[in-house]
Parts: C-alpha cells; sequence; structure tokens
C-alpha cells in the first residue's frame, strides 16, 4: 500500500514562502517552468483561469459589448517611444529580441517581447477608425506577456511570463471614458467576491503608481494573511496622450478631425495565486466551490461482503450529483485514509464518505474541506444539500478572508505610528499629499509602497503625515507581492 508522503512541510505563518510554493506543486496547479520566472500551468490550475475567462466573458465583455481579438506577440522598438512616459515606467522589464538568423529587419529595428499591448493595438486603432459612428471601439485580449522581472520569481504572483486580459477601448469624449474605467474596476471586484471568495480594496493608484502614461489608474488591492498586498486588477484612463502620438484620429460630426479618449484594464493569473495564498492552510489547498471541476469526491469505505452493493450505491450518488463534478475514488490499492489526505491536499471543496453502516441508515458522511469536523447527513434530498453545503463554503471562505484583511488595515495618525504598524507587517492607512517626491522617500525609508487612495472624503483642512502638506486623502500604504 502506498505512503503519503505527499504532505505540506512547511506552515503558512512560520514559512509563508515555502508553504505557498509547496501548495502551488502539490495540489498539481503548477510545475516550474525551464526557464527562470516561468511556470507551467497544469490542468486543475488552467480550468480555475478558464472559470475567470467564462465569468468574465459573460459579465464584463458581453455586458460591456467588447470584442474579443488578438494582437502580435513582437512589438518595434520605434512604437515604445512614441509615448515617453509609457517607454520610460517600462524600460527595466522589457525582453528584447535583437538578432535572429541575421535577419534584416531586426538588424535595422531590434523588437520587444509584449510586455502590454497598447501601442500595438494604437498602431491597429489608426487603421481602423475612420468616423464618430464608429465610437466607442472596444477590444479585449486574452494573451500571454513577458515581464523580464529581477526580483524573487512566485508561482502565478510574480513571473516573467503570465497569462492576462487586456481591454483596450476607445471614446468620443472623456466622461464616456471616465465612466467604463470606474465600471470595469468596480466589475472586477465583483466578480473576485463572486467566483475566487476574494475581498478587495478598490482606490485610485497615487501618481507615482499610476500606469506609466495613465492620467487615472485604478486598482483592486487583495490583503494576505501577512499584511502584503497582491495588486489583483488595474484600469486606466489614459486620456489622450496615447491617441495623439499614434494619430489615431476620427472625423467627428462637425467634420472636423479628433483624437478619441483611451482606456486599458487588465487582470492576470495573479488572481489565482492570491487566491491559493488567501484561502489555504497547513494542509494544502482550499479551492472555492465555482473554482473546482470536481466539487465532489465520493470516497467509498467497503468490505468484502459489501463491495458490490457500495459500489453500486456510490455509482449512483455520482450520477445523481453530476451537476457538481461528482466523481467516485474508487481506488483499491490505497488506504482510505490516504485518499482523504490527498483530497484535502488538493483542495477539493466537498468529500463524501458512503460505507455500509451509512448505507444501511440512508445516510452519508460530509466533510467540507474548510471545516475541520465530518457530519452525517441524510441522502434525501442530496443535490439540494451539496449545493447549499457548497454555497455556504463560499461565504464562509468570503467573510474570514474580509476579516483577516480588516484586522491588518490600521489607521495611523503620525509617522511613529506608521513606521510601528509597518514593522508588525501590517497596512497603514494614513492622510498622504500624493506628492512623488514624498512617495518615493517613504518608500527609501520603508520599503514599501501606496496601493490605492481611499474613496472616502477627508476635510479640507487633512494635513499630510509625512509632509505637512495638503492630504489628496487617505492612502493605502504596505508591502507587497
Amino acid at each position: 500500500m502506498a505512503k503519503d508522503t505527499r504532505g505540506l512541510t512547511a506552515t503558512k505563518v512560520d514559512d509563508t514562502a515555502e508553504w505557498y510554493e509547496q501548495v502551488c506543486l502539490k495540489s498539481e496547479l503548477a510545475d516550474f517552468g525551464p526557464v527562470k520566472g516561468t511556470a507551467v500551468i497544469r490542468p486543475r490550475g488552467y480550468y480555475i483561469w478558464e472559470q475567470i475567462q467564462q465569468y468574465f466573458t459573460i459579465n464584463i465583455l458581453d455586458k460591456y459589448e467588447v470584442d474579443n481579438a488578438y494582437f502580435p506577440l513582437f512589438i518595434p522598438e520605434s512604437f515604445f517611444t512614441r509615448e515617453a512616459d509609457h517607454a520610460e515606467g517600462f524600460a527595466p522589464e522589457l525582453a528584447w529580441i535583437a538578432t535572429a538568423n541575421d535577419d534584416a529587419d531586426l538588424k535595422k529595428e531590434r523588437a520587444i517581447i509584449r510586455p502590454t499591448s497598447e501601442t500595438l493595438v494604437l498602431d491597429s486603432f489608426k487603421k481602423w477608425l475612420q468616423t464618430y459612428k464608429q465610437l466607442p471601439m472596444k477590444i479585449n485580449q486574452w494573451a500571454n506577456v513577458v515581464r523580464w522581472e529581477v526580483k524573487q520569481t512566485k508561482l502565478f504572483l510574480r513571473g516573467r511570463e503570465f497569462l492576462w486580459q487586456e481591454g483596450h477601448c476607445l471614446y468620443a469624449d472623456e466622461e464616456s471614458c471616465d465612466e467604463e474605467v470606474q465600471n470595469i474596476i468596480t466589475a472586477y471586484s465583483t466578480m473576485c467576491k463572486d467566483l475566487l471568495a476574494l475581498p478587495t480594496i478598490v482606490g485610485q493608484k497615487t501618481e507615482a503608481e499610476k500606469f506609466p502614461g495613465a492620467k487615472k489608474t485604478f486598482t483592486i488591492e487583495s490583503l494576505m494573511h501577512d499584511g502584503k498586498a497582491v495588486q489583483m486588477g488595474t484600469s486606466h484612463n489614459l486620456g489622450q496622450g496615447f491617441t495623439k502620438g499614434f494619430e489615431v484620429e476620427y472625423k467627428g460630426s462637425d467634420e472636423k478631425m479628433h483624437n478619441p479618449y483611451y482606456s486599458s484594464w487588465g487582470v492576470s493569473t495573479r488572481l489565482i495565486g492570491a487566491m491559493v495564498m488567501t484561502h489555504s492552510d497547513d494542509k494544502g489547498l482550499i479551492l472555492p466551490p465555482k473554482l473546482a471541476r470536481q466539487k465532489v469526491i465520493i470516497v467509498p469505505m467497503s468490505h468484502k461482503n459489501n463491495v458490490d452493493e457500495i459500489t453500486a450505491a456510490c455509482a449512483k450518488l455520482a450520477d445523481e450529483l453530476s451537476a457538481f463534478g461528482a466523481m467516485v475514488d474508487d481506488r483499491d490499492d490505497y488506504s482510505l485514509g490516504w485518499k482523504l489526505n490527498e483530497w484535502e491536499l488538493k483542495g477539493a471543496p466537498l468529500v463524501l464518505i458512503l460505507g455500509g453502516r451509512e448505507l444501511e441508515a440512508h445516510s452519508i458522511t460530509l466533510k467540507m474541506r474548510d471545516e475541520d469536523e465530518k457530519r452525517t447527513i441524510s441522502l434525501d434530498k442530496l443535490s439540494q444539500t451539496v449545493s447549499s453545503e457548497l454555497e455556504s463554503m463560499h461565504t464562509r471562505l468570503y467573510e474570514k478572508a474580509n476579516a483577516i484583511a480588516e484586522s491588518k488595515i490600521i489607521t495611523v495618525k503620525d509617522k511613529d505610528e506608521f513606521a510601528a504598524v509597518i514593522a508588525e507587517g501590517k497596512v497603514a492607512k494614513v492622510l498622504f499629499c500624493g506628492e512623488k517626491a514624498c512617495e518615493d522617500a517613504i518608500e527609501a525609508e520603508f520599503n514599501l509602497t501606496s496601493r490605492c487612495i481611499s474613496p472616502e472624503p477627508v476635510g479640507q483642512d487633512a494635513k499630510c503625515v509625512f509632509s505637512d502638506k495638503p492630504a489628496i486623502g487617505w492612502v493605502y500604504f504596505s508591502r507587497s507581492y
């Protein structure tokens, strides 16, 4: 009989980095790629990405009438020089193709492997857009991007290549652009709650942290158990700077030429990493039910005298619960304990155990992944019971994560208190002036960045804790993944 040697050897609190890596690897979500900073997303992990894609398509792309397209992986170097802030912001992370088998074109101009697609999409928009009647023009792309990280890489959370979606939209007026930018960031936050059971902080980025070349950047941030933040998604009002740089114009109803307003927005496989780190425990992965292909695992517990009866009963239950992707773990070369530990490690939301005693009592033993104790339930109306249990699990996961996140946020009133909160590994919410020089000084001293500006109002006399200048609002500061 096989021995269970697959359990985690690190704990979430004492060694978060090692624990997180083991959860991703041992639950079979991902594996390391052969080049540093790359990953193989395994079928169990890619299924989660597919659920995000499906939700996103129905609740965002279809709702806001955005069409999918695909753009090339390679971008000419000259494209990046057309928007100076954009070029400067991405310069440290660019991966270049300088030569390739004496390619004549590359000798004339280097190519960049796509870090983001604004410049490339605008080149196409310039060709496609003629008149105001074509606006708004809305495109989304599902793609991989490459950003040559020099920091320590981490599966799903920080890599040199990752998967994402990127929306690119043109509008005739800035009000429409700004409205949809904010609608999208709100929709991202709703998706995190409804699908991944993740609470988020929604707010505007500071000048120092906004997307290179943007007028405004909005973000959703998720707080982990250790007080570090994960930037989950962003939505940018890019104004007219990019469209002027790329000479994207249209003829308006006034017969004059105009530059449209531009937005871009995206989420990535970082969502998976944040979900893993938020919900999982020292036993392994905990999957919110909506992200699990097999939401229900049925484990038979039979003896020689009732094998056929138990087997038939489990098959019948699997058919009854087929809407939940139910499967029977009928491997006879593993013990019951081994199977239960494996499904706990892999994050199966709900496990049902059926033995002779349960069958005789017309009942079954139920174990929810996020609960410690097993329970006995009736087989009557089992499908309705399972549906209710899975919904309750999603709610419990969200509420637990939200309580932990809220406990990490501390409102501070002076610099000493700020330093103490950060030293404790928590998030400081502080009145801040928003000036880049001030933020650069904070980053240098405390090794952290601002996450976003809270939308809650502040009084006219509010002063920055660091500079004593007028505060733009309450700003969250923390370390991040």
